[in-house]
C-alpha cells in the first residue's frame, strides 16, 4: 500500500481517539463521517427528522408543515434518509395509493441529538443576537473609516 493511503474507501480515524483531528473528514470527501454529516445536518433533513418524531406523516402533511421545502427537495431528502437508514417508507395498498414516513429507531437517536442542539441554540440566541449585533456595529464602523 502506498504511503499515506488509507486501507478502506471512505475510511475515517476514530473520533475517540486521543490524536483526533477534526480536519481529518473536513478535507476528506471520501470520508463516510463527512457524507453522513453533511446529509443529517442540512436544514431539511433536520426539519423532517423533527416533525417524525412525534407520528409518522404522509408525504403532503411534511410538505405542508415545512416552509419552503419543494416537492422535488421533500422527495431527495426522504430518499436520502431512508437510504440512511433513518426514515422508513410505508405504501399502503389503497386507492389512491398512500404512502406514509417515520423515524426509524436509528432515526429516533439522532432526533435526541437534534433537539439537544436546539435546545442550546434557545439558551443562547440572546447572547447570539448580542455577538451579531456588535458585529454589525464594528463592521459598519470599519466601513465609515474607510
Amino acid at each position: 500500500m502506498e504511503e499515506g493511503t488509507l486501507p478502506v474507501l471512505g475510511y475515517c480515524e476514530s473520533t475517540k481517539d486521543e490524536d483526533y483531528d477534526v480536519r481529518q473528514w473536513d478535507t476528506r470527501e471520501d470520508c463516510e463521517v463527512r457524507q453522513i454529516l453533511d446529509r443529517v445536518a442540512d436544514k431539511w433533513s433536520l426539519l423532517v427528522i423533527a416533525l417524525l418524531d412525534c407520528s409518522s406523516l404522509r408525504f403532503t402533511e411534511l410538505r405542508r408543515e415545512i416552509d419552503g421545502v419543494s416537492q422535488r427537495m421533500l422527495s431527495v431528502t426522504l430518499r436520502h434518509l431512508e437510504r440512511d437508514g433513518l426514515v422508513t417508507r410505508t405504501v399502503h395498498p389503497v386507492v389512491p395509493p398512500r404512502v406514509e414516513y417515520a423515524l426509524t429507531p436509528l432515526g429516533r437517536t439522532l432526533h435526541e441529538t437534534i433537539k439537544s442542539l436546539v435546545t442550546w441554540t434557545e439558551t443562547h440566541q440572546r447572547e447570539i443576537a448580542a455577538a451579531r449585533a456588535a458585529y454589525d456595529a464594528r463592521r459598519a464602523a470599519e466601513t465609515m473609516e474607510a
